[in-house]
């Protein structure tokens, strides 16, 4: 399970490039010496996968009770379905998203906010900039935690999610260590791949779905037949 979600983490971080390279690239990393670009690209990503456990946590409330309701394989379906749409149709999330009126009021927060964060050189604000980086709109996480609501637990939806975060990191930190000296046309084609991972990734939802199955000594109309009733 945690394995699935480094893996969405690692090959779809080709997305995180794109999106976040820019400011991992505008942040202060590099302030002495290559011991200081690691670490603080380090504190920076760490802050983003804390922030990724934290949405885990949160959403893993939802699947509690949506494997109560024994919806697990529909969600997957959905899921499926919804991401060979995004990529057949080029849909981007991340502008539909931030059109809604309360998640708009929280982008232009995020953004202010990240704006004054980017200005400072501790360490402190590097990894409160990951944090915060964490909540900007961004279909991959989106998909993580479509994975992570299936899951049906509070916790081990937090723990998929930090996995998650965990396997962007990688690739996220190569391009901070290269971004700046890496060709641009490289950096495209990585992009490009993305849309083929999603379509992989889609196929894999669907066919997990079609395969669910509920283990044998799961009724949950014979144990709701047992719970205790006020008179």
């Amino acid at each position: 399970m945690y394995y699935t979600a480094f893996t969405i983490g690692l090959f779809g971080s080709l997305h995180c490039i794109g999106m976040c390279g820019p400011i991992a690239l505008a942040m202060p990393l590099h302030q002495r010496n290559q011991w200081h670009l690691v670490s603080n690209s380090l504190l920076y990503n760490f802050g983003r996968a804390i922030t990724y456990g934290a949405l885990g946590l949160m959403i893993g409330i939802i699947g509690e009770g949506i494997v109560m309701a024994g919806l697990q394989k529909w969600l997957s379906i959905t899921t499926g379905i919804g991401i060979l749409l995004v990529v057949f149709f080029s849909i981007n999330l991340e502008k539909k998203v931030i059109v809604l009126p309360y998640l708009n009021r929280l982008y232009f927060w995020l953004k202010s906010n990240l704006g004054q964060l980017l200005k400072k050189r501790s360490k402190v604000s590097i990894f409160f900039t990951g944090l915060l980086n964490g909540l900007l709109p961004c279909g991959l996480v989106y998909l993580a935690l479509a994975s992570a609501i299936s899951i049906g637990d509070l916790w081990s939806s937090a723990l998929f999610m930090f996995a998650f975060g965990l396997g962007t990191m990688p690739l996220m930190l190569l391009f901070i260590y290269f971004g700046k000296k890496a060709h641009h046309k490289y950096r495209t084609i990585l992009q490009k791949m993305y849309p083929v991972f999603m379509t992989l990734l889609a196929f894999w939802f669907i066919y997990r779905g079609i395969h669910f199955y509920l283990p044998p000594n799961f009724q949950l109309s014979a144990s709701l037949e047992f719970l205790p009733l006020c008179h």
